[in-house]
């Protein structure tokens, strides 16, 4: 396909050149979730075990650590100071304001590097460069992050489509165009892959693909505009959501996929969704950052910040805090019952990308070029690292170091940039 397409013609169109109605989309979802049941990240089993991150393997490869989108690493462990280990320049190279794509590890423990250039690279941790994945032209390249299944790398480009890549090899094993454009990251569960879609107008749908040919098994036109926001998927809760720039968030129930309810705020939904404990936590261009319940999308808290909230929100199910950032340039660290804020701590420049939270420390990026380390505790300043560039990507931290990626600036391109302990 090419040209301007609007949102009605592309959920009429089959994935692959074919046809799909909507009436055949149960069955096709039901046969790809029979597909693929074990192929996937394993689930743990247990006391407790669906409110973990599901396992090592999905906690490496899923942008945030898991379905529920927490961004919560209670194992990694950030070094008291680091230096950089080194640099890759040219993964960013465009002026768009959105969060930029972030970083995430194969099961073999390559990093996964998108970026706006439209490429994704694999690359070792001494930072050779494996192979580079190329998506079709678009002018915003690849703004969502990587998810890995199947021994595939599943991501979203700016032209629309949703790709499927070998992890080995970065040979392209399909791409299914689902709409106008695709900043969101997906999602892998049971054999099929789900993405939030933008169509001109503007509008917004939700897709479900099978994991191993692309084919459109599930298509919602539920969306009003554009849905920027990644979907988090709660299976405890039984609940999809997502939110959307017409200011609202979506809940779908889970696995049948039925819209249940829609809650409005004032302003876009642009970040990635959060759920805890029954709730959704995310943040709104109101200037608020919300839960609501899961169960019927009623609102339990909002806080009232001094700006837009843009970034998604991190929650550490331990100490039961959520911390998320905003255009006001301040991380906030709030109480996950009450909403109560317990610090907060100004950088320089508008947060837009998430925090990734451990067991001691937050690490989030900021538009006045730096990575952040902070205790957890109370806010403090441990370390922070010029990028040469708006950090709006997420943090990544495993034990070999930490990853992130920068904004292009006029003078230079943006890079992905890993630091190491300095001792």
């Amino acid at each position: 396909m090419s040209g301007p397409h609007s949102r009605r013609s592309f959920l009429r169109a089959a994935a692959l050149g074919g046809s799909l109605g909507l009436a055949g989309c149960a069955g096709r979802l039901a046969d790809a979730r029979q597909l693929l049941p074990h192929r996937g990240p394993e689930a743990p089993t247990g006391p407790g075990a669906a409110d973990r991150a599901p396992a090592d393997a999905e906690a490496f490869t899923t942008f945030r650590g898991g379905l529920k989108r927490q961004g919560y690493y209670p194992e990694a462990t950030v070094p008291a100071d680091v230096r950089t280990a080194w640099r890759i320049p040219e993964i960013n190279v465009g002026d768009h304001t959105a969060a930029k794509a972030s970083v995430v590890r194969d099961p073999d423990g390559n990093y996964l590097v998108p970026g706006d250039s439209g490429e994704v690279r694999s690359v070792t941790v001494d930072g050779a460069v494996n192979w580079v994945a190329d998506t079709e032209s678009s002018t915003r390249g690849i703004h969502g992050t990587p998810t890995v299944a199947n021994g595939l790398v599943y991501v979203g480009a700016y032209d629309g489509a949703l790709y499927a890549f070998d992890v080995a090899t970065g040979e392209r094993v399909w791409r299914t165009r689902l709409g106008g454009s695709i900043g969101s990251s997906p999602a892998y569960h049971d054999g099929v892959v789900y993405i939030a879609v933008e169509h001109p107008t503007p509008d917004g749908s939700m897709a479900g693909c099978d994991a191993l040919t692309g084919e459109a098994v599930w298509t919602d036109d539920t969306p009003t505009d554009h849905p920027h926001s990644i979907l988090a998927i709660d299976r405890d809760a039984g609940r999809l959501v997502v939110g959307s720039n017409d200011g609202n968030l979506y809940g779908w129930s889970y696995p049948a996929l039925e819209h249940v309810w829609t809650f409005e705020t004032g302003g876009a939904v642009k970040g990635p969704i959060a759920t805890f404990d029954d709730s959704a936590f995310f943040g709104s261009w109101d200037h608020s950052v919300y839960r609501v319940g899961l169960a019927s999308g009623a609102e339990k808290w909002a806080f009232e910040t001094d700006d837009m909230v843009m970034g998604g929100a991190s929650v550490d199910t331990d100490d039961e805090t959520v911390y998320i950032g905003g255009h006001d340039g301040r991380l906030r660290a709030l109480d996950t019952a009450t909403g109560e804020e317990r610090w907060n701590f100004a950088t320089g420049g508008y947060v837009v990308g998430c925090p990734t939270v451990t067991r001691e420390h937050v690490l989030v990026g900021s538009y006045d070029t730096n990575c952040y380390a902070l205790r957890k505790g109370d806010g403090e300043r441990v370390w922070d690292v010029s990028a040469d560039g708006w950090v709006s990507s997420t943090p990544h931290v495993d034990d070999d170091g930490v990853m992130f990626t920068s904004r292009a600036t006029e003078e230079t391109s943006g890079k992905a940039i890993r630091l190491v302990d300095s001792a």
